[in-house]
């Protein structure tokens, strides 16, 4: 079945198709990858066969992993995904990563936090499980995102405030000043770039969460809106697209900001730092 899978996820144009039925098999078998391996002849039963199937062709179709199962691991936490939201990605992990770095439990104990756009909820999630004393909250435009977001904080045992906000209307938002940390992970992708996208993810996930008719303009709301709410020693944290990223720098690098570009694990410009003068 792996070999027969790999080969026909290769003849649909399936990305990692190694990968793609391995993940179906061990969700069937209710085992771990590596134990596939550890298993290597044992034989499917005709149930495990017809759970199997619909997965495949599922698969075959382009329709994400994540979405079929159900979950991602994101951190130490684990995410349920749908439709509703964003498959977290690695470089919002390292984004988290960068965050608890710069900010170790130790020097501070207590922070509150602002994740802008939060979708799945994994970034506030993520860092409130390693930051158990923070206060976190998040919001998204979307209410269906918010319920898989609740839902994960539940099955993670977090304590997160989420609510319904939209930065375009930032303004009608009753939300306190003096936030230790505002972090995003906003829609950057151009409208441009749109045919470029594999069919997993144009087809598949929300283009709300995605796509952006202007780039500038949303960093350009973030940026405002973290003017009025961060406390004066407070730090702004952006997930950047790896083409834009000098353009973003330059929208919130006004007079009032200092600020600079880390890279991600793949050589990047990925994210953006920034901290009021």
């Amino acid at each position: 079945m792996l070999e027969w899978g790999t080969d026909f996820f290769k003849q649909k144009d399936i990305p990692d198709p190694r990968h793609s039925i391995e993940w179906l098999l061990a969700e069937t078998l209710g085992i771990k990858r590596l134990d596939l391996y550890l298993k290597y002849d044992r034989p499917l039963s005709p149930d495990e066969l017809d759970h199997l199937r619909p997965l495949v062709k599922r698969r075959a179709q382009h329709e994400p992993l994540q979405y079929i199962i159900g979950f991602t691991d994101f951190m130490n936490a684990r995410i349920n995904v749908s439709e509703e939201v964003l498959i977290p990605r690695i470089e919002t992990e390292q984004l988290v990563e960068v965050i608890l770095h710069n900010h170790p439990s130790a020097e501070y104990p207590t922070r509150s936090v602002l994740d802008i756009g939060t979708g799945s909820g994994c970034i506030p999630i993520a860092l409130k499980m390693e930051r158990p004393d923070w206060q976190v909250s998040a919001f998204d435009i979307s209410e269906q995102a918010l319920r898989v977001a609740r839902s994960n904080a539940e099955q993670n045992d977090t304590e997160i405030s989420f609510f319904q906000g939209d930065i375009f209307l930032a303004d009608q938002l009753d939300i306190k000043t003096d936030i230790d940390l505002i972090v995003s992970n906003p829609p950057y992708i151009t409208m441009s770039e749109k045919e470029t996208l594999e069919p997993q993810v144009l087809t598949y996930e929300p283009h709300r969460a995605l796509f952006t008719e202007d780039i500038r303009e949303i960093y350009r709301r973030i940026k405002q809106f973290s003017e009025e709410k961060l406390s004066e020693s407070g730090t702004l944290y952006l997930e950047l697209h790896e083409h834009f990223a000098n353009s973003i720098q330059e929208v919130i690098e006004a007079e009032k900001w200092m600020t600079e570009i880390q890279q991600d694990y793949d050589k990047n410009d990925r994210f953006l730092i920034g901290q009021l003068r």
